[in-house]
């Protein structure tokens, strides 16, 4: 992301806060993984949407109006012994050379510095509760104010939660968010069809995961979210991420993977035969929430409510259900009983873009937030009948255990509709089978 882009999401922020008013952000703390081993480090999202300053132990302030600069970072100053050990630093210099800050001083000075920016203005955005420690800093610094108020000292009078802002912000994606996204999509639609090309059955489902994160890193990404590679009765696990056992002929393998490019995510799922064949249960099921997807994607346009792609899947699948069997009743009486969730117990989507489970209010007041251009969201019904699955002291026929079923792709709205972002994975059955059936017969 260019830093043209940074500086312009900057400005309409600080256009929106006014004058008088100072904005705070912490970067995201560097998390251990046991003892002295650090998880790989990924930027605070706010952060990094403002910034793009991919260190942590730092802290962005953005001051509409400041005449020394409206954009200041406090940043590690380079240290030739600390970069030797742990790697390269951009310092104050390359804080402002590289990175457009107007002023930027040492991490370490900020107790000292902070509170007098503070002490200017008259509303602090900040978001409250994200970073425990920081909530700490940010409370002692407006203390020690106060106790000088007799000085004649000035005390910020409001404190703004700067999520309201920002996240709406984020929820509107630009011309390269939207690039990103499409990369992070294409990325990861490759690696889904290099799953199907290799599954086979006898192999492990960390070896399909293997594909995925190989295929990520040879493109310059990173897992957006933990992979999920269940197969068989692993995927009626919603948040399996074991991905431990052996893929057995004649089961289903649910794949829910997805590369982030960028910091720009992608979520896709997929549901195949593993030895490259639907079964006929398996293909009537897998076609109720194919199905179901397609009614729910054609309903995803500017002036349609956030909910209205998960009410027409919920209308697709209970049909779907009651023609199998799965369920007893009117189609009516079903949906508002909400029976269906015996089977399909999570929404048809979310946000998508920074996070996998991106920002944004799904509701405005108390109705349904309103699409518009701009916008990503996920669109991903499932069916999922568990062993040993019933309804009330009904048990479900034997023939439908064990499958679990979920399709997936990211969907942007377009001015006259939308455009599925990640169309490039086969979902038809028969497309599906033909590409694993080709790969096979090599």
């Amino acid at each position: 992301m260019k830093q043209t882009e940074h500086a312009r999401r900057r400005k309409r922020l600080m256009q929106m806060m006014g004058k008088a008013s100072v904005a705070i952000l912490p970067a995201a703390p560097v998390a251990m993984r046991n003892r002295d081993v650090e998880y790989p480090y990924r930027q605070d999202s706010d952060f990094q949407y403002l910034t793009g300053f991919p260190e942590p132990e730092s802290v962005a302030v953005l001051i509409p109006g400041r005449p020394h600069g409206e954009y200041v970072l406090f940043v590690r100053e380079r240290d030739p012994l600390m970069e030797t050990w742990h790697g390269r630093r951009a310092g104050l210099e390359g804080a402002k050379a590289d990175y457009d800050a107007d002023d930027a001083f040492p991490i370490g000075d900020i107790d000292d510095i902070l509170p007098g920016l503070l002490e200017r203005c008259e509303r602090v955005y900040y978001a409250m509760g994200e970073h425990l420690d920081f909530d700490a800093k940010i409370t002692a610094w407006v203390n020690r104010l106060k106790a000088k108020a007799r000085a004649g000292v000035h005390t910020p009078s409001e404190f703004v939660a700067l999520d309201h802002l920002l996240h709406d912000m984020r929820l509107f994606k630009g011309r390269s968010e939207i690039a990103a996204m499409r990369r992070a999509a294409k990325v990861s639609c490759e690696a889904h069809v290099r799953a199907m090309q290799c599954c086979r059955p006898g192999l492990m489902e960390y070896e399909i995961e293997a594909e995925f994160l190989g295929h990520f890193k040879r493109h310059h990404c990173e897992p957006a979210y933990n992979s999920i590679v269940g197969g068989g009765e692993n995927a009626c696990i919603l948040h399996y991420t074991e991905n431990d056992a052996e893929l057995r002929d004649g089961d289903l393998l649910l794949i829910d993977a997805g590369a982030e490019y960028d910091c720009y995510a992608a979520d896709i799922t997929r549901t195949f035969p593993v030895n490259g064949r639907f079964s006929r249960e398996q293909a009537a099921l897998y076609q109720v929430v194919l199905d179901a997807q397609t009614a729910a994607i054609k309903k995803v346009r500017p002036g349609n409510h956030w909910n209205a792609p998960h009410q027409a899947a919920v209308k697709v699948l209970t049909r779907g259900l009651v023609e199998l069997g799965l369920l007893k009743g009117s189609h009516a009486s079903l949906i508002k009983e909400e029976a269906y969730r015996h089977f399909y117990m999570h929404r048809t989507g979310h946000w998508l873009g920074m996070d996998v489970h991106d920002v944004g209010d799904y509701k405005v007041g108390d109705a349904w937030r309103e699409l518009e251009p701009g916008m990503v969201l996920t669109i991903e019904p499932g069916l999922y009948i568990a062993p040993g699955a019933r309804i009330g002291k009904r048990p479900v026929a034997k023939k439908w255990q064990g499958m679990g079923i979920r399709i997936e792709d990211d969907v942007l709205v377009t001015r006259d509709g939308c455009e599925v972002l990640t169309r490039g994975v086969p979902k038809e059955i028969d497309e599906i089978e033909a590409l694993m059936a080709r790969d096979n017969a090599k």
